[in-house]
């Protein structure tokens, strides 16, 4: 491709919109263009990176016994409702109406509408194992698309569905795909960790994330050094505490003045004890019910561990007023004492604590000598909180610690949470029909491109690992009226074609400058200039890979065995 040809607008100004690296790279670049909120147009640069990480998946998928299928992106509202999803999904599924009055929705996924097609194809136990895919977009309506393409209402997605005759066949299935994805990740030139998680809106009773290790990750993921435990925080198991026999007295509770005292932190400075003898209450909206939660001070609440001892289909922070509406105080004077017709959990580390503090459900008020069964009584104590750095590792016992992950993908096993709700089955070798055993297997294309560059740059733009680089060679002649250097760009721009491998030509009359600032944004592995060297007895260009501050000079005739060796090691 020849750059006075090709739609690549970079920019030189940061845009006011983006907020993360990748976001702002990815506009500066040339690569993307916001539509609306969430939905971005792919440029010819992005849609080529889009292309290899595509054909990376295809190449693994089919290696690993899958087959390439393309379902319709509107899915009818009936499958659905059979699953039981069509309310549960949540806000986040875009709904439409056809001119019959039917109802449809744009898939944020396709178990419904990939059971309803097996269910109708496969009736024998010989047609099994199965494992189709699609690559292809998805819609979810975000409350708030931000990051560029990290967390978008419209997105690209592979998903595989594996179908299998019993348990022994989906362990199987997931341990191929588990397999191939490690394959995909590591041949896009990712730092990545399989990590356990939680199956989410999608169900199923195991399942694994491939986390992009980047600063700017919107998930956190404890890991041990000690041992291959690693999972994603909204999972990890914290221990119960051992607590010694306190024989401190239980003081008489005491409300106090506890004025413009907001915050676990100034009422602990308030009142001169620590955080930790605080405890926190929060309110969560669960479906249709208000329940409230307690941590320790120091602690933070995981939903993700409450939704499962309260089990609803949605649970989020309860709205403020709501909740003042029932308690009768606002935020940062909420507590368990004195709280009726609630149903309060606590977690471990609250209920052992002695002359703790809380709010008093009065506005600017606390107690002090709050003591857990005598002053309140709570539904069960449980698990409730997030693991924090340094704490004992769940499978060794060794110090955890944490990093920032992008989630790139996940496996699934779901078993038979679809195949039994829309009635997939199979007759076995002895005409026993039994139900489809089945796993799913997601990866967020899209996603993967700004996951390559959080963990890919520097002051001067994108670093693009070398297997999903949009171009792998930018050629830039220092004078473009300079026939000699002309002619060596136009000789190496051919024969590196002629090799396979992607290559600009810069043949833009701007400055050298201006070349290289756009070559290092936009981020090509390699960049060849031909200058004045060009003219000695042995030809020479500037040869400079994009991960290295210095260059060097190359003899013409060898430059592009030096791009094919780069490209082979």
């Amino acid at each position: 491709m020849r750059m006075s040809k090709a739609l690549i607008p970079t920019l030189r100004d940061v845009p006011a919109e983006a907020e993360i690296i990748s976001h702002q790279l990815l506009l500066r670049g040339g690569f993307i263009r916001k539509t609306a909120a969430g939905m971005y147009t792919y440029l010819p640069l992005a849609k080529r990176v889009l292309t290899k990480i595509e054909n990376i998946i295809r190449e693994e998928m089919d290696s690993a016994g899958g087959q390439e299928i393309l379902m319709p992106i509107t899915q009818p509202a009936e499958l659905w409702q059979e699953s039981g999803r069509w309310n549960a999904y949540g806000e986040e599924m875009i709904r439409v109406t056809d001119r019959h009055g039917r109802q449809f929705c744009l898939g944020p996924t396709h178990e419904e509408m990939i059971t309803d097609l097996v269910r109708n194809e496969v009736n024998s136990y010989r047609q099994l194992p199965l494992r189709l895919y699609q690559i292809q977009n998805k819609y979810r309506d975000e409350r708030r698309p931000r990051f560029g393409l990290m967390r978008g209402r419209e997105f690209i997605m592979k998903d595989l569905y594996s179908f299998d005759r019993d348990q022994a066949g989906l362990d199987e299935s997931y341990q191929a795909m588990y397999e191939a994805y490690s394959r995909i990740f590591t041949r896009c030139g990712l730092k990545f960790r399989p990590v356990e998680a939680d199956s989410g809106a999608i169900g199923g009773g195991y399942t694994h994330e491939f986390m992009v290790l980047a600063e700017n990750g919107e998930a956190t993921i404890v890991y041990c050094d000690h041992c291959d435990y690693a999972a994603n925080i909204e999972i990890a198991p914290c221990a119960r505490p051992v607590i010694e026999n306190n024989s401190e007295p239980m003081k008489p509770l005491e409300k106090v003045h506890t004025p413009e005292m907001k915050t676990i932190e100034a009422v602990a400075q308030g009142l001169g004890v620590p955080v930790t003898n605080c405890i926190k209450t929060l309110f969560f909206q669960a479906d249709d019910e208000i329940i409230a939660v307690l941590v320790r001070g120091d602690h933070e609440v995981n939903d993700i561990k409450v939704q499962k001892i309260h089990p609803c289909d949605a649970i989020e922070i309860a709205d403020s007023e709501k909740v003042a509406s029932i308690v009768g105080a606002s935020v940062g004077s909420l507590g368990p004492v004195g709280l009726k017709g609630i149903k309060i959990y606590g977690d471990w580390a609250v209920e052992k604590m002695v002359n703790s503090v809380c709010g008093a459900n009065e506005n600017d008020y606390h107690y002090l000598g709050v003591n857990p069964n005598r002053d309140f009584q709570v539904n069960g104590y449980y698990d409730l909180r997030l693991m924090k750095e340094n704490e004992p590792c769940p499978k060794c016992g060794q110090m955890i610690k944490t990093a920032r992950g992008i989630e790139v993908g996940q496996v699934f096993k779901l078993g038979t949470k679809y195949s039994e709700a829309l009635k997939a089955t199979f007759l076995d070798e002895n005409g026993k029909e039994n139900i489809l055993q089945m796993g799913c297997y997601g990866i967020g294309v899209s996603r993967t491109i700004s996951a390559a560059v959080e963990q890919n740059f520097d002051e001067n733009g994108i670093i693009w690992p070398k297997a999903i680089a949009p171009y792998t060679v930018v050629i830039v002649p220092v004078q473009i009226k300079d026939e000699a250097q002309m002619n060596a760009a136009e000789k190496l721009y051919h024969e590196l074609q002629q090799k396979g491998i992607d290559v600009m030509l810069d043949d833009r009359n701007e400055r050298v400058g201006v070349k290289f600032k756009d070559a290092d944004l936009i981020g090509y592995p390699i960049r060849i200039t031909v200058g004045k060297k060009i003219t000695e007895a042995t030809p020479l260009v500037e040869y400079k890979l994009r991960t290295e501050a210095e260059s060097q000079d190359v003899a013409l005739t060898e430059a592009v065995a030096k791009v094919v060796a780069f490209m082979t090691e």
